[in-house]
């Protein structure tokens, strides 16, 4: 376990991790327990998140809790929101929670779409309003909203419209909160090597066909994640050749974000 963590904090407190049963959010886990934070990790899937938290306890030794919940519902929101008010040494929220769909706006799974909305509007919403006040009370904390890229390359469907949302509340969070003590972050990763694009056939396809070279590591947008947020940037887009391809103009980015789908 390391002294040091990434805010430089003395006795790093708790940090709750939605999504964590895979990708990113594993990925966070280990680097928060690593530097000394508790852990609250939060999944649909009780057993992985049980897997993986012995694991970290007994590398890390810290102290991890599971808490299996589906976000795409009003009562898994509000059973990890109750938790989050529980925790008065919260220093640490990723919101890392999401999944994509295959299809546009009008013919993709309508279902589907909606649990979408909720597992990345409503559930982030609901849990930053419940993390916030023990932050403030402690003057200090950090809130990551797992984005994507895709928020500034609008594309068929509700994916990339979800993302921006997720980059528009961060950053009116980190401008209302500025000079308290709690720094808000939008990470907005492009293709990562993580479960996600395995989802579905559409998703695989998509995969297949690109480049090998712009794929980056949930290791890299997690360390880019932190970084960025230890300097109080309140967007990260982690990766050379993502930076880069924000740098062409938006009506290609756009033409070229319409050819796939999510």
């Amino acid at each position: 376990m390391s002294t040091s963590n990434f805010m430089g904090w003395d006795a790093p407190g708790t940090a709750v991790i939605t999504g964590a049963s895979s990708g990113i959010g594993t990925e966070f886990a280990g680097q928060l327990a690593d530097q000394g934070f508790k852990l609250m990790l939060v999944a649909r899937r009780k057993e992985m998140l049980d897997r993986i938290g012995k694991e970290l306890a007994e590398k890390a030794k810290v102290r991890v809790e599971a808490l299996a919940a589906d976000l795409a519902r009003q009562e898994g929101i509000d059973l990890v929101a109750a938790r989050i008010r529980e925790l008065r040494d919260i220093d640490v929220l990723v919101n890392n929670a999401g999944f994509g769909i295959p299809g546009g706006f009008v013919d993709c799974d309508f279902g589907r779409m909606l649990d979408m909305m909720a597992v990345h509007m409503t559930a982030p919403v609901h849990l930053c309003r419940a993390a916030i006040p023990a932050m403030l009370d402690r003057g200090r904390g950090a809130i990551v909203n797992t984005a994507s890229l895709s928020a500034f390359n609008p594309s068929p469907g509700m994916y990339a419209p979800t993302k921006a949302f997720l980059v528009s509340l961060s950053e009116g969070l980190n401008s209302e909160l500025k000079g308290r003590g709690v720094r808000v972050q939008a990470l907005c990763p492009g293709f990562t090597h993580t479960g996600f694009h395995d989802t579905s056939d559409e998703l695989k396809k998509m995969k297949a066909s690109l480049p090998k070279g712009i794929w980056g590591t949930a290791a890299g947008v997690v360390g880019a994640s932190l970084a960025g947020l230890r300097k109080g940037k309140d967007v990260v887009i982690p990766g050379l050749v993502n930076k880069f391809m924000m740098a062409f103009p938006k009506g290609l980015r756009k033409r070229v974000a319409a050819r796939r789908k999510p």
